[in-house]
C-alpha cells in the first residue's frame, strides 16, 4: 500500500521508515496522502472519506497504533471513521532476562518494538537482576550475558522512535542470588539472596547499580524492585542487629535507597508486596487479614510508586479490594499483570486472559493509569518468548477501549503479527491433558515434568495413570504442526511444540508401560520398548533439543542455555540408563529391576494431574540443589 504522510510528521519520519515493511506500507510521494494532525486530545481518530486520508493524534505511540488502524481499515474498505480513546498513560511488557538464565538479544528486542509499535504499547521494562555492566565488578552478571551500556543504549534508542519508553528494571534488596554468591560480596549479604540493610557498603553498590541501569536510557523513571526479601533481617542482619520487625527494616532500608535515587534525579517505583508480607501472619501477599498500619504507611517514601502484582486471580472483587487497599499508601499504584509464560515450554493463554480482563476491568474502573505485562523467566525459561505476541495484543486492546472486544482483539493480532488469535490460544492445550479442566486455571503444567521425568522412576506416574495422555499428544502434535504452517513468521513458536508434542506422545506414559510389563513378567513387551520405543523417544528427543537449541540462539543470547543443555543431557542419559538396565534383565545378567519394585504413589499425596514448579523437583527425588 503506498502512502505518503503529510502534515504534524516531526519526529515520525525515522519510525515510519522502520516500521514500513512491517506494517505493509510503501513510503513514497506517489501514494495516497495521509493528513495528520497532532491534537492536545488524549484520543485517536483515523478517518478515510471523501477528503482523503487523515490521522489525529496526541502521543507518538498513538500515531503508530494509528498507521496500523489505518493500513488495516485500508485493507477492508473505502470509507471509515475509527475513534480511540487510550485507557492508560503507561502500558507495556516486563521482560525478565535474569532469572531464567535467557538474555533476549538486542534484535529480538526490537522486533517485539515493532510490534509493541503498532499495537500502541508505550513502555517496556528488561529485568536485570545483574544482566548489565557494572563498572569494576568484573562478578556481577559474569558469564550470564549482561548487557552492554552501548547495547541497552541501543535498543533505548530504537525503542524512542516510536515513542516506546525504555525504563530500566533492577533489584535493590532481594532477587540477588547469582550476585550474592560470589565471595566479592560477602561483606554485604544479609543472607544469599539478601543484601544487608544499613551496611555502607551495600549503599555503596546500590547507588553504582542505580548510576549504570539509569544512564544509557532516557527516563528518569526507574524500578528498584524490593520483592520477594523472605528472610529479611534473619541472617547477618539479626546476628549485627538482634531482632528487628520487617517494617522497620523495610523502612530504613527504603528511606537509604531513596536518598541515593533522589541525588541522582530518578524517579522511583518497587514492588508492595514486602509490606504486606510484613503486615500479614503467614507472611502471604494476598493475605485478606493483612493489617498495614497508619503508622507504618506514615513511615513510607510519599514519593514514590508502588506496583501491585498481581497474576493469580480470576475475580474483580479482589482486584478491587486490593487496589484500594495500594491507595491507602497515599497514591493510586501500577499495576502488573502477567502473561503466564513461566511454568515450562507452555504458555497458559487460559489463565492469562482470565487474570488480565479481570484484572484490567478494574484498573479501568479504579483509575488505575498504569499497567505492565509481565514475562518471567522463572527456572530456565524454556517457553519461547514470542509465544507472548497475544498476550502483548490482549493488554494492547485493553488500552485503547474501555470494553474489550475479542472480535477486534483477533484481527488486530492478526494485523500486528501475520498470526492467527486461535492458534496462539491452541498453546495452552499442550497443558490440558485429560485430567485437567480447559482453562486450566489451576495453572498446571503436566508437559514439563512429563517431558523430564525418569521412565524408570517415574515421579509423576500414578497421578496420569487412566488418562489418555498419549493420545492427546499424538493429536495436538498434528494440530500444532497444521498451525506451524499458517502463522507467518511465527510458525517456529508451534514447530517447537510439535516437537515436544511428538516426543510427549510416547514419552508421557512409557514409565507406566515399562512398570506393568516388569511387574506382570510380561518379557516380549519390555523387549519391545527395548528395541523400539525408548529408540524413537530418543531420536525425537533429540529433534526437540536440536530445534530448541537453534530456536535459543537466534533469540537469546547463548548464555543461559547451558542450563537447558543440563536438562536434556540428563533426560537422554536417563533414557540410555534405561534401555541398559531393560537389556541387562532381559539378557539375564541382573535378575531384579528394583527401581521399578518400588510402588508408586501420587506426587505429593494428590491424585490426578497436579502442578510441579520446579525442574528439580521432577527427575528425581532426590536432592538437585539447583
Amino acid at each position: 500500500m503506498k502512502l505518503f504522510f503529510t502534515g504534524d510528521v516531526d519526529g515520525l519520519t525515522e519510525g515510519l521508515n522502520v516500521l514500513a515493511s512491517e506494517a505493509g506500507m510503501e513510503l513514497t510521494a506517489d501514494g495516497s496522502e495521509v493528513k495528520v494532525v497532532r491534537h492536545p486530545e488524549p484520543r485517536i481518530i483515523v478517518e478515510a472519506n471523501e477528503n482523503g486520508l487523515s490521522i489525529h493524534y496526541q502521543r507518538r505511540i498513538h500515531f503508530f497504533r494509528a498507521v496500523g488502524l489505518l493500513i488495516e481499515a485500508l485493507q477492508n474498505g473505502s470509507e471509515f471513521r475509527i475513534e480511540e480513546v487510550p485507557q492508560f498513560e503507561m502500558n507495556g511488557p516486563m521482560f525478565d532476562v535474569s532469572q531464567g538464565g535467557a538474555v533476549i538479544r538486542t534484535e529480538s528486542v526490537k522486533a517485539f518494538l515493532r510490534h509493541m509499535a503498532l499495537m500502541g504499547l508505550d513502555m517496556i521494562m528488561l529485568y536485570t537482576e545483574d544482566s548489565f555492566d557494572l563498572k569494576d565488578h568484573p562478578y556481577f552478571g559474569y558469564m550470564r550475558g549482561r548487557y552492554s551500556q552501548a547495547e541497552i543504549k541501543e535498543m533505548d534508542d530504537y525503542a524512542d522512535q516510536f515513542g516506546i519508553e525504555m525504563i530500566p528494571c533492577i533489584q535493590t534488596l532481594g532477587h540477588l542470588a547469582d550476585v550474592l554468591k560470589w565471595n566479592a560480596y560477602a561483606d554485604i549479604r544479609d543472607d544469599m539472596e539478601t543484601m544487608l540493610v544499613g551496611h555502607d557498603r551495600t549503599y555503596e553498590f546500590i547507588e553504582q547499580m542505580l548510576v549504570a541501569a539509569s544512564a544509557p536510557v532516557r527516563s528518569r523513571r526507574i524500578h528498584i524492585g524490593m520483592d520477594e526479601a523472605w528472610k529479611l533481617g534473619l541472617g547477618e542482619y539479626l546476628v549485627q542487629n538482634g531482632l528487628h520487625s520487617k517494617f522497620d527494616i523495610m523502612n530504613a532500608h527504603l528511606k537509604r535507597v531513596m536518598e541515593i535515587v533522589d541525588h541522582l534525579g530518578l524517579l522511583p517505583m518497587m514492588w508492595s508486596d514486602m509490606y504486606f508480607r510484613a503486615g500479614s501472619l503467614k507472611g502471604d501477599y494476598y493475605d485478606e487479614d493483612c493489617v498495614i498500619s497508619d503508622e507504618v504507611i506514615a513511615g513510607m517514601p510519599d514519593h514514590i510508586q508502588f506496583v501491585y502484582w498481581d497474576y493469580y486471580h480470576y475475580n474483580e472483587e479482589f482486584y478491587t479490594d486490593w487496589v484500594r487497599r495500594h491507595k491507602r499508601f497515599g497514591s493510586t499504584p501500577i499495576f502488573a499483570g502477567g502473561i503466564w509464560n513461566w511454568k515450562g515450554y507452555v504458555l497458559n493463554y487460559g489463565a492469562t486472559f482470565a487474570s488480565t480482563n479481570a484484572a484490567l476491568n478494574v484498573c479501568k474502573r479504579e483509575g488505575v493509569t498504569e499497567v505492565i505485562a509481565t514475562l518471567w523467566g522463572d527456572d530456565g525459561t524454556e517457553c519461547d518468548w514470542f509465544s507472548a505476541l497475544l498476550g502483548l495484543q490482549l493488554f494492547a486492546e485493553h488500552g485503547y477501549a474501555a470494553e474489550l472486544d475479542e472480535d477486534k482483539l483477533s484481527r488486530r493480532f492478526h494485523y500486528c503479527t501475520g498470526a492467527r488469535m486461535e492458534d496462539f490460544m491452541a498453546i495452552k492445550n499442550v497443558d490440558e491433558p485429560p485430567g485437567v479442566q480447559p482453562g486450566n486455571l489451576e495453572t498446571y503444567n503436566p508437559s514439563r515434568y512429563m517431558l523430564w521425568q525418569n521412565v524408570m522412576m517415574g515421579l509423576f506416574d500414578e497421578n496420569i495413570r487412566g488418562q489418555e495422555v498419549a493420545g492427546h499428544y499424538e493429536a495436538l502434535q498434528k494440530q500444532m504442526a497444521l498451525f506451524a504452517t499458517r502463522n507467518g513468521a511465527y510458525g517456529f513458536v508451534f514447530e517447537v511444540l510439535e516437537r515436544l508434542c511428538a516426543v510427549l506422545a510416547l514419552k508421557s506414559d512409557v514409565g507406566l508401560a515399562i512398570t506393568n510389563a516388569y511387574l506382570s513378567g510380561n518379557k516380549p513387551a519390555l523387549e519391545q520398548i527395548f528395541r523400539e520405543l525408548l529408540p524413537e523417544i530418543r531420536v525425537r528427543v533429540e529433534k526437540l533439543r536440536s530445534y530448541h537449541l537453534e530456536r535459543w540462539h537466534i533469540v537469546n543470547k547463548p548464555f543461559g542455555w547451558d542450563i537447558i543443555d543440563l536438562r536434556y543431557g540428563g533426560l537422554l542419559a536417563s533414557l540410555d540408563t534405561a534401555a541398559e538396565r531393560i537389556s541387562a534383565y532381559l539378557g539375564g545378567s541382573v535378575d531384579r529391576l528394583e527401581e521399578l519394585e518400588e510402588k508408586r504413589i501420587p506426587y505429593q499425596g494428590q491424585e490426578g494431574v497436579v502442578d510441579c514448579y520446579l525442574y528439580k523437583h521432577m527427575p528425581t527425588p532426590s536432592r538437585i540443589s539447583q
